[in-house]
């Protein structure tokens, strides 16, 4: 019954949001682009629409509830979620958003209130690494109302003031090079979190298709199929893999608020961001101020990265680049990681060269090395030899795959993928050090946790046409596995006869295929 009224309620409110007008909304409409003609939009008055007193209200049952200062994490998991304080709002924002791409949205900090932050404390991780004031998760449960309470109203006073986020350095791949992850606070993870849910419906609305990465409903798996059906519908096509260095580090803030102000001018959150850009880092106990990037790690971090690659990249390629190719053209991101696949030569060449333009006018760089042209076009079969190929094309790597040309079971050509050997060698070294460090452990808890390290193996990496390298990991971790438990002890030695009779008690999981590709069948090519 309630869901019913809050649907009618819903579709009145979205009714009256279209009526109202006033010069204190969240939304403006927007400039119409450079090049754009609107013979209508001369005819329309200069309006504003509001919809921050729509947003405020209550539907049926949304009362509010007061959180006391005592309040525990248990006692908080007991609220229920108010669909018309948090989700409502949401969708209110999203279908709005998606019904004029033209508005510009001008007041929506005011949505941010103590049901919202329970909200985001909710879908906050409390499983994370601890910031530089190295308060946990539970710590902060122990005084969460009003810990809350504090938050918005250093919000809503503009007195609060961003930590610096605890630099950490993981390596990347298997070279000397590492990856810098900037941890925030868990106070400034909720923030964020808070903010997060305020801006996403707004993009989502405005994100190309081909955008995959850190978007809801969305994942790498998508982005392999997608990359998977556009090089068998193009017969493999001209891949040129685009690779930028050192993206989240070099991030330009200025261009960032730029686009950011093209579809949200909100003071508060403007400058909430701002304040989150030049928190500072915090490396060895010393802290430090860069003038570019956005650290990698934080729960804001993601979208503000795909707002702007979605200007730099997304739309320069489909508004500009698509409309001067001879032939089709496809691209897929997934954060900073993209390929472009081109039907036709010597349009991937035209774009490799006024891409490097295109990313060093807005602050990025062209890793030189890892951005190349790769021929993946179909091998064709040689005549009067069946089944030789003419050519041997090339491959290319996306998402932890090598992409390549073999035949089916039918003896169909078709696109396969293989784990990089790369990623290969670096999860069994990974195997290898625990097998290290735990080799003195009873074999049932050592069997228990290869067992759960190869099911996550395969929840990745177990896709169609990616046995072999599934297999081939398999004898890896069993020869890792044997090698640290014959090293358990001097005289006792654990020869290959005695190691397979110890899988026949405790066997390891057997090689699973967990993402199925599409059948070529089902495509066009």
């Amino acid at each position: 019954m309630t869901n019913s009224r809050s649907v009618v309620w819903l579709a009145v409110a979205m009714e009256d949001t279209k009526r109202t007008a006033c010069t204190h909304g969240i939304a403006e409409r927007r400039e119409p682009k450079r090049g754009e003609t609107n013979s209508r939009e001369s005819e329309r008055p200069d309006t504003t629409v509001d919809v921050g007193e729509l947003a405020t209200q209550r539907g049926p049952g949304g009362g509010k509830r007061d959180v006391t200062s005592n309040n525990r994490c248990w006692e908080l998991r007991r609220v229920p979620r108010n669909l018309n304080n948090v989700s409502t709002k949401q969708h209110r924002i999203a279908e709005l958003a998606k019904r004029s791409p033209e508005l510009v949205f001008t007041s929506l900090a005011h949505l941010i209130d103590l049901e919202w932050l329970i909200e985001a404390y909710r879908r906050t991780r409390k499983d994370g690494a601890a910031g530089v004031d190295g308060q946990t998760a539970v710590a902060y449960e122990d005084n969460l109302g009003a810990n809350l309470q504090s938050l918005l109203d250093r919000v809503r006073s503009g007195s609060y003031r961003a930590p610096p986020v605890r630099r950490v350095q993981i390596p990347k791949g298997n070279s000397s090079e590492t990856r810098p992850i900037g941890i925030p606070t868990f106070e400034d993870k909720i923030l964020q979190r808070a903010l997060l849910m305020l801006l996403e419906p707004i993009y989502e609305q405005d994100f190309y298709d081909c955008s995959y990465g850190f978007r809801p409903g969305r994942s790498t798996h998508q982005a392999l199929a997608a990359t998977w059906k556009h090089t068998m519908d193009l017969r493999g096509g001209i891949v040129l893999e685009v690779d930028l260095r050192k993206f989240f580090d070099t991030l330009d803030h200025g261009h960032l608020r730029t686009f950011l102000q093209r579809r949200v001018r909100d003071g508060v959150l403007i400058r909430l961001i701002g304040k989150w850009l030049n928190a500072g880092v915090m490396d060895s106990g010393n802290v430090s101020y860069p003038d570019r990037g956005s650290p990698q790690g934080g729960v804001a971090s993601p979208l503000l990265a795909n707002a702007y690659l979605h200007y730099v990249l997304d739309e320069w390629f489909h508004n500009d680049v698509l409309p001067r190719l001879r032939g089709r053209a496809h691209l897929v991101r997934y954060a900073d990681d993209a390929v472009m696949i081109f039907e036709v030569e010597s349009d991937a060449r035209r774009v490799l060269a006024v891409l490097g333009k295109r990313c060093s006018k807005y602050g990025l760089t062209i890793h030189s090395e890892k951005t190349r042209l790769v021929d993946f076009r179909r091998p064709l079969l040689s005549p009067g030899k069946s089944g030789s190929a003419s050519s041997k094309p090339e491959t290319f790597d996306l998402l932890g795959f090598t992409h390549y040309w073999s035949r089916s079971r039918s003896g169909q050509r078709v696109v396969k993928r293989k784990t990089m050997s790369s990623r290969l060698t670096r999860s069994v070294q990974a195997i290898d050090r625990w097998c290290r460090a735990h080799r003195h452990d009873r074999l049932i808890d050592q069997h228990a946790a290869l067992c759960q390290k190869i099911r996550g193996h395969d929840a990745y990496y177990g896709i169609t046409g990616n046995g072999e390298s599934l297999k081939k990991f398999r004898f890896l971790v069993h020869r890792a596995w044997r090698r640290w438990l014959n090293r358990r002890h001097r005289k006792r030695k654990l020869d290959w006869d005695k190691f397979n009779r110890l899988l026949a008690s405790f066997p390891l999981p057997p090689v699973r295929v967990v993402h199925a590709v599409i059948r070529q069948r089902e495509v066009n090519v």
